[in-house]
């Protein structure tokens, strides 16, 4: 069903990693990556998410807020987000300063999603233990937190130190940026953003584990908010998952073989992350689709996914497409297209009024009907009879 008079609407943007074949040409492939941000702003889409990656050579942007800046100067609306900064890579001061000046260059369109670091082969160059990386996370992020809010702070950790660290320029936003903290299985995320009352980004929701743990994912979360003190704020809960939609399901299968065995390869032996099992890519493709982590179909499959994750997860604010690349640069063009007139007016009561018109029309049409026979009749009665009618008043 669409969106009740009393239900939220929902938000929806993409997670653009991004994912992009080393067959490409990288300059050639961000420059993609700026249209299909200016693409999703004239489509109305609500927001866009930022990753990133220093190694594996697919996820090919190392720095998000580079990124949004340029982004920014070519969009009017679309708000723009780091997804996610990898906080164990960064002193906590300068993660402030950046996002901070950000928010004036965006005039507030900028938000900071933040985590641990996804790729274990940054963590190496950076000589990361991968076993600190999380509690490295949480001591910036407190540190980062706390800057944002005007403190001074004065910290000293094994692999940081502060001395009356403060941010230099008031945050254009009240009170600050909006800042979500990424969670995937564990519950680390959900407890951080709980804590520090920040908004949750579920990176992996329709993976099989990711969505057996959104209800008690949030269940950590809120027990954290209340915990401190802090409003359980569903509306800041994003869940992250892929899609392509065609006008049917054969049409959308066959454009995502463009570029889903080049993804697949780069997950399944790069990454290393055990996604579509072992078969043909198009077994692979199949087992994705079945289980649920994709979407590759129609818009009301689409609609169907949504509606499903609405029920298991209780409720959350915006649904984000990640940014996959599987199909040519026109069909995923088309695809967005599809999913802003269809999909995103199902979830938004877009067209509560147009139904109700449409109904009460439906309902009344024999009297409608009537009506106008009636008009009718009476005017060719009245020209039988050689009678003029009279002039309106001016």
């Amino acid at each position: 069903m669409a969106n009740t008079a009393t239900e939220k609407a929902l938000g929806f943007g993409i997670f653009l990693a991004p994912f992009h074949s080393v067959k490409e040409d990288p300059t050639a492939a961000l420059d993609r990556d700026f249209e299909l941000i200016e693409w999703l702003d004239e489509l109305r889409f609500d927001e866009a998410w930022i990753g990133e990656h220093h190694s594996a050579g697919y996820e090919i942007i190392a720095s998000p807020e580079i990124f949004i800046a340029a982004a920014a100067e070519r969009t009017r609306h679309i708000r723009l987000g780091t997804g996610v900064v990898s906080l164990p890579y960064h002193n906590p001061l300068m993660v402030a300063e950046r996002i901070n000046q950000l928010d004036h260059m965006t005039r507030g369109r900028v938000m900071l999603g933040v985590g641990p670091g996804s790729l274990q082969s940054d963590a190496r160059m950076l000589g990361l233990e991968p076993t600190r990386q999380r509690a490295m996370m949480e001591e910036s992020l407190e540190v980062i937190v706390r800057l944002l809010r005007g403190e001074t702070v004065s910290e000293t950790r094994e692999w940081f130190e502060l001395n009356e660290a403060r941010l230099h320029l008031d945050p254009y936003s009240d009170p600050h940026v909006e800042l979500a903290v990424a969670s995937q299985v564990s519950p680390a995320g959900a407890r951080m953003a709980g804590r520090f009352g920040l908004g949750l980004l579920s990176v992996g929701a329709t993976t099989q584990g990711g969505f057996n743990a959104l209800a008690a994912n949030f269940d950590v979360y809120s027990n954290e908010c209340e915990k401190h003190g802090n409003p359980v704020n569903r509306d800041g809960w994003r869940l992250v998952g892929p899609m392509h939609i065609a006008e049917t399901r054969e049409q959308a299968r066959k454009n995502v073989m463009f570029g889903f065995e080049d993804w697949l390869f780069y997950f399944q032996k790069v990454a290393n992350l055990p996604l579509g099992g072992d078969g043909s890519p198009e077994e692979a493709l199949d087992g994705l689709i079945e289980g649920g982590f994709a979407v590759v179909g129609s818009p009301d499959d689409a609609i169907a996914q949504i509606e499903r994750l609405k029920a298991e997860s209780g409720g959350f604010g915006s649904y984000l497409i990640m940014a996959t690349n599987w199909a040519d640069w026109a069909q995923t063009r088309r695809s967005y297209e599809l999913f802003s007139r269809y999909v995103m007016p199902h979830f938004q009561g877009r067209n509560r009024a147009r139904e109700s018109s449409m109904e009460w029309t439906m309902k009344n049409r024999d009297r409608f009907r009537g009506d106008y026979a009636s008009a009718v009749e009476k005017e060719i009665k009245t020209y039988a009879e050689g009678q003029v009618p009279d002039k309106a008043v001016d």
